[in-house]
């Protein structure tokens, strides 16, 4: 009968809602083939509802009557009714019955009444889009307290997060707008996540909400313009879903124009979409013609809570959202720091889960003593806060693996912890002690060392090695500060390098990239080596695209950009104005995971950083490239043959010095450097192997003084 009620709805909801024939059918076709009834349906399919209204006490025999194209008097049969003469939709017409007259009519409406009485029932018991009798603010009562007992050391933030879901239900708020909209701030490691996520489960538990889970959307996802369908398909499934908690987090690296519909969701309840979309499948798809049917051209907050987080003050959010936005927000709620007896509950509370697990899944007794515990409670110390404890007991965990993996204990050996004279965590079983944490893998860092072998190998450059090395001091010390709860403000690491050609650029840019994703700085480490013509479009609209998909393709390592004055030709030059304008955007919206190097001779970066206000401030390291000495290209030379499997005569280096030294003396800005070095070990291969057609006894592999042609000093051959 189910199935028949369906039906004999979709006339009804058709013109008694904002749902299209189309949608009810897409929604009766999902509903055969995963179960559930017409209207859980239809929300999956549109992401809309019906009006909150009751549906019974809606409609009326007459009115049904009317939706349904009956008229009382007699009509012709199966006369098609015309509900859009303009859509060419298959959903433009459909047939209505024919009746003989008004009895059988009004009896027809009357089993329709009926069975919409059944099955609006069916909708209150199932699912209750809007309940007649909404859950009342006595339901909060005890809320706070009950959630105390798990959320340890948050009495102040517990009371107010409660007033915050519950000030909805003392008075609503008008219109479309969301049921609330709340901003959890403070300090990392005090329990905002786990506490929202408790707050919603118990509500859900005393019928306060109708779903325990909360929507999670990181707003970090998107950091440009091009990830608006990402954007748009996430929230779109957020706004959709049964969830009535969503959860935004990390806006500050979102771009400016998806926080502008944030704010029209939190202000209006509802955002306009700057393109049309239509549903298929449950996907939004972009469509070019705005009178598509069923375009969809905005989201609705559909009476959700919207929470957003961050460690961040207000101000920050101000800063993002601006000061109307956060007017608009009813409720603040801000985390203290935990307290040392709190993260000492809280060290014990894992040190049980830890035993719990050891017992279960490793099959270890463990005997653990007081001063184990306090041990790591004692690691909160120096504002570390609970981050350090809770990667205590992670370490603390994973040694314990490592036993069972490389031990033959048998299931429920005795492991003894303790602390040992030294302060070390000591586990014993079966008379051997060994250092707990010894166990673990070591640190992985032989990417590291071959970074560095590499940059050591690396003629000449002293000072540019001695600032990268630097680097990895800095960072670990921001690590350092960071991991104990101190403030660890990141400093630019954009670079400028400037020099003759040769000199070793492009070489220190693809080391620096491997060594900052070494030390954890960068995720990938990959080099995007471009130039004015990877950047710079050719026609309007297509440069801001172009330079956006380069910097996406370098998220992670390092964007070279060689002779970068190339895109500054002047004011008039519209196309490299606006791909400087779409690099500084980018730098800016992906600062923790990309580094950029402008490469170039010095005079011209000085004039290309000047055509653009936020390009200087963004580039404070400055890298001069000096030109080599005749000694370092001797070097340089050498060691440029070994690599290509040849040695050179020690006789040929007095000749390859006076050489060198003239060229660099004449013409520096364009000798090449390293690339002339390079250029003469490979004009003295190819002579050699002249030479060695008359000397069949010769050295395959050595590079003898006659095989180098030193004769173009000034730059022609002489």
């Amino acid at each position: 009968m189910r199935d028949d009620i369906d039906d004999s709805l979709s006339g009804i909801l058709g013109k008694r809602s904002n749902y299209t024939l189309d949608e009810i059918k897409e929604a009766q076709k999902r509903r055969k083939k995963e179960g559930g009834n017409l209207i859980d349906n239809l929300r999956k399919v549109t992401g809309r509802s019906l009006p909150n209204a009751s549906y019974s006490q809606s409609l009326d025999i007459g009115k049904m009557c009317e939706d349904r194209g009956i008229d009382l008097d007699k009509r012709p049969p199966f006369e098609p009714v015309p509900v859009n003469s303009d859509s060419d939709s298959s959903a433009a017409y459909y047939e209505q019955p024919s009746y003989s007259s008004i009895n059988e009519a009004m009896a027809d409406a009357r089993k329709l009444e009926s069975e919409i009485d059944s099955f609006t029932k069916d909708i209150d018991h199932d699912y209750n889009d809007a309940p007649a009798t909404p859950p009342g603010p006595e339901k909060f009562s005890g809320l706070a307290d009950e959630l105390m007992t798990t959320v340890l050391g948050q009495q102040a933030f517990l009371k107010k997060l409660t007033i915050a879901f519950k000030r909805p239900f003392v008075l609503s708020r008008p219109g479309k707008l969301p049921a609330n909209t709340i901003y959890i701030t403070g300090p990392a490691y005090t329990g905002r996540h786990f506490a929202l996520s408790t707050a919603v489960k118990l509500m859900a538990s005393r019928g306060i909400l109708r779903n325990p889970e909360v929507t999670v959307i990181d707003l970090s996802l998107y950091p440009s313009a091009g990830e608006e369908k990402l954007f748009l398909q996430d929230l779109y499934c957020a706004l959709s879903s049964e969830n009535e908690v969503i959860l935004f987090e990390n806006f500050e690296n979102c771009h400016i124009s998806f926080l502008n519909n944030l704010c029209d969701l939190v202000m209006k309840g509802q955002c306009q979409l700057s393109s049309r979309y239509v549903l298929q499948n449950g996907q939004l798809i972009n469509v070019a013609n705005s009178l598509a049917h069923d375009a969809v051209g905005t989201f609705d907050v559909q009476g959700k809570f919207l929470v957003f987080i961050s460690t961040g003050s207000i101000e920050k959010l101000a800063d993002c959202f601006g000061a109307p936005f956060v007017n608009s927000i009813s409720d603040i709620c801000e985390t203290d720091r935990l307290s040392r007896e709190t993260i000492a509950q809280i060290a014990q509370i894992e040190m049980n889960k830890l035993k719990e697990l050891a017992s279960t899944h490793l099959h270890f007794n463990l005997q653990v003593a007081d001063e184990v515990v306090d041990h790591s409670v004692a690691q909160s110390d120096k504002n570390a806060g609970l981050r350090a404890v809770l990667k205590f007991y992670e370490d603390f965990l994973d040694a314990l693996v490592q036993i069972r993996l490389e031990t033959d204990l048998p299931e429920g050996a005795d492991i003894h912890l303790y602390m040992s004279e030294d302060g070390r965590v000591t586990a014993e079983s079966g008379g051997e002690a060994t250092d707990l944490f010894a166990c673990l893998p070591a640190t992985y860092t032989t990417g590291l060392e071959a970074v560095r072998e590499e940059l050591n190998k690396i003629v000449g450059l002293a000072s540019i090695k001695e600032y990268i090395l630097g680097l990895e001091e800095y960072y670990r010390i921001k690590k350092r500060r960071s991991e104990e709860g101190l403030k660890s403000s990141d400093v630019s690491k954009h670079m400028i390098f400037t020099g003759n050609p040769g000199t070793g650029k492009t070489t220190i840019a693809r080391i620096i990239s491997r060594y900052l994703k070494a030390i954890g700085v960068l995720t990938g480490g990959q080099l995007v080596e471009v130039s004015r013509a990877d950047l710079v479009g050719r026609y309007v609209g297509h440069t801001a695209p172009l330079t956006n998909q380069v910097i996406k393709s370098a998220i992670g390592g390092v964007l070279f950009i060689d002779e970068a004055y190339s895109l500054y030709r002047g004011t008039e030059d519209s196309f490299g104005l606006e791909a400087i304008d779409t690099l500084v955007k980018g730098i800016e919206d992906n600062r923790d995971n990309l580094v950029v190097i402008l490469a170039g001779y010095s005079n011209e970066m000085e004039e290309f950083l000047s055509s653009n206000s936020g390009l200087k401030s963004r580039f404070p390291n400055l890298i001069n490239f000096p030109d080599y000495t005749g000694e370092e290209l001797v070097a340089i030379a050498h060691s440029i043959a070994a690599g290509k499997g040849y040695s050179i005569d020690e006789g040929a280096d007095t000749s390859l010095l006076s050489y060198f030294n003239a060229v660099q003396a004449l013409r520096p800005s364009d000798a090449g450097n390293g690339r002339l070095a390079r250029n003469k070990v490979e004009e003295a291969i190819l002579n050699q192997s002249r030479r060695l057609v008359a000397e069949p006894d010769g050295d395959l592999s050595l590079l003898l003084s006659q095989d180098f042609d030193l004769s173009d000093i000034a730059g022609d051959k002489i």
